[in-house]
C-alpha cells in the first residue's frame, strides 16, 4: 500500500503533525532516519535542507501516493526551491504549520514560499490545537484508500 510522505525542515511540525493524525500524545521527537508508519513515511528535516540527499527523497516519493510539503509558520527561511514540486510524480499539497504561534504576515509569508514550489493547495495546519489537522487525515485517506 502506498504512504503519505512529508517533507519540512528540521523543526517545521512534521513528526508532531503524524502524532496529531494518530491521537498520540504530542512530544517533541527528533527524526533520525526515515520512518515508516501504517500509512505515512516521515522524512528527516535534513533530507530537504541538504540538497545532496534529495536522491533519498525522490526514491523514497515512490512509495507515496500523496507527498505534503511542511513549511513553519515561524521558519522564514526558503526551505525549499522554487519547482520543487516538479522531481515528484505523485500529488503534492503544501502544509502550512504552527500557525497557532503566527501573525497573519507570516502565515502569507510561508504561503508565498509554498506557491513558489508550484503547489496550488495548501493548508494551514495546528498540530496543538488539531486546526485543519481533519483535511489532511482525508487527503490521506482518499490517497491511499
Amino acid at each position: 500500500m502506498k504512504k503519505a510522505m512529508l517533507i519540512g525542515a528540521i523543526g517545521c511540525g512534521k513528526t508532531t503533525l503524524i502524532q496529531a493524525l494518530h491521537h498520540i500524545q504530542i512530544n517533541y521527537n527528533k527524526t533520525q532516519a526515515l520512518d515508516f508508519y501504517d500509512d505515512i513515511i516521515d522524512t528527516p528535516g535534513e533530507y530537504v535542507e541538504h540538497r545532496r540527499l534529495y536522491s533519498t527523497l525522490i526514491t523514497t516519493s515512490a512509495e507515496a501516493s500523496i507527498i505534503f510539503l511542511l513549511q513553519s509558520s515561524i521558519d522564514k527561511r526558503a526551505i525549499f526551491p522554487p519547482g520543487f514540486t516538479t522531481m515528484f510524480s505523485a500529488d503534492v499539497v503544501g502544509i502550512i504549520t504552527k500557525v497557532d504561534e503566527a501573525s497573519e504576515s507570516d502565515i502569507e509569508y510561508a504561503r508565498s514560499r509554498l506557491l513558489e514550489t508550484g503547489i496550488n493547495h495548501i493548508i494551514e495546519v495546528s498540530s496543538v490545537t488539531n486546526q485543519n489537522v481533519d483535511q489532511v487525515r482525508k487527503l490521506i485517506d482518499s490517497h491511499n484508500g
